[in-house]
């Protein structure tokens, strides 16, 4: 027996998650006063100004406990999409629920199948869990490939997570895919299509997922976030639409006050900011419009896009031209952590940080 405490198992499996570099550290690190961040997908255009208004409300109220339920902001979810409250979970980002799944459906031995290059904090979770991660590998179009996860389902399989769009490749898969993939999926098996990108997508088939939890099938979790189109990443709030058996469960298993006073205030006004949404996905779809026939302009590989960023192949020099750009105040994400070593995902900005990024890479790729 060791003298000191030991860690349970599953931590010996764990990588841990690395988020992008803050501005902050690299003004330090670089001696720079003006650097951009075009890293962690966030919105370029701050945030709604009904949801500011409400947050300055909130702060006189942060010396009592927020609502342990979150009720009334669940009841203004779930009035916005169509579903009832016992329908909504709610978490500290998406990552909570994520969590929450993970220790509602998971036992030792158990199985969780994911694609290859997605969202890493399904692998934190199921590993804490002491979960054995199954991961399925992209398409060529850098496509998450549900046939390939079908195929990977045994006895063991409890969870399968379908990052879509998918993060860091920005792709989606469609109505008619996703209805061949369910049709094969056992009713034992929890699918959670986690779909923190999708007010940003431009596909009439992306296929409607909440429909699935309306029409009460009790082994689909739909998982949405405030932390992308709304501008409210730097709060914490993630939701998710499924049927109420296992909403019930998740709420017992959640912590406490998993989501703060200013946050669920924030929430609120952010869904009755109709104008402010609609701002954010003109300016982001013009925006990807723009990166892309740039990269096609300079001859690279992307993946296509349906979210706030572009998965660009630059190739080799990829760690090279990432380091490159955080010296001159760009910082963009690299991608060896999500094993694509050659690309690099950049977040869509406003058109001035946009052009900014654009010609500080031409002129790298130039160089010899």
């Amino acid at each position: 027996m060791s003298d000191r405490p030991c860690p349970q198992r599953g931590l010996d499996r764990i990588r841990p998650y690395v988020p992008g570099k803050p501005i902050d550290e690299v003004k330090r690190e670089y001696g720079l006063s003006d650097v951009i961040k075009l890293a962690s997908n966030e919105n370029p255009l701050g945030v709604s100004p009904k949801a500011v208004d409400a947050m300055r409300e909130a702060v006189t109220r942060v010396n009592l406990y927020p609502d342990a339920s979150s009720y009334d902001l669940r009841t203004a979810i779930g009035a916005h999409f169509g579903f009832p409250i016992e329908s909504i979970g709610i978490g500290n980002g998406a990552d909570d629920l994520i969590l929450q799944l993970s220790m509602a459906c998971l036992d030792d031995g158990d199985r969780v199948v994911a694609s290859r290059s997605s969202f890493p904090v399904y692998d934190i979770h199921a590993h804490v869990m002491r979960a054995e991660m199954v991961k399925t590998p992209l398409t060529d179009a850098l496509g998450i490939d549900l046939e390939a996860m079908a195929d990977a389902i045994d006895g063991r399989t409890k969870l399968i997570y379908v990052c879509n769009p998918n993060n860091p490749t920005g792709t989606i898969v469609r109505k008619a895919a996703v209805d061949r993939f369910m049709k094969r999926v056992p009713e034992c098996v929890v699918v959670v299509f986690d779909e923190a990108y999708r007010e940003m997508v431009d596909a009439d088939d992306f296929p409607d997922t909440p429909a699935m939890v309306r029409d009460g099938r009790p082994n689909v979790v739909v998982l949405r976030t405030f932390s992308k189109v709304y501008g409210l990443a730097g709060i914490r709030i993630g939701y998710a639409f499924a049927h109420p058996d296992l909403v019930a469960t998740l709420m017992r298993i959640k912590m406490v006050f998993n989501v703060n006073v200013v946050a669920q205030a924030a929430g609120i006004a952010a869904l009755d900011d109709r104008a402010f949404l609609e701002r954010s996905v003109e300016t982001n779809l013009l925006g990807r419009r723009f990166l892309c026939g740039v990269f096609d302009r300079l001859g690279l590989r992307y993946a296509e896009s349906h979210t706030n960023f572009v998965l660009v192949r630059i190739g080799p020099r990829a760690g090279e031209i990432q380091r490159a750009l955080m010296e001159t105040g760009v910082i963009v994400r690299p991608c060896g952590g999500y094993e694509l070593p050659e690309y690099l995902r950049i977040s869509i900005g406003t058109q001035e940080q946009n052009e900014r990024l654009v010609g500080e890479l031409a002129r790298l790729l130039e160089a010899v």
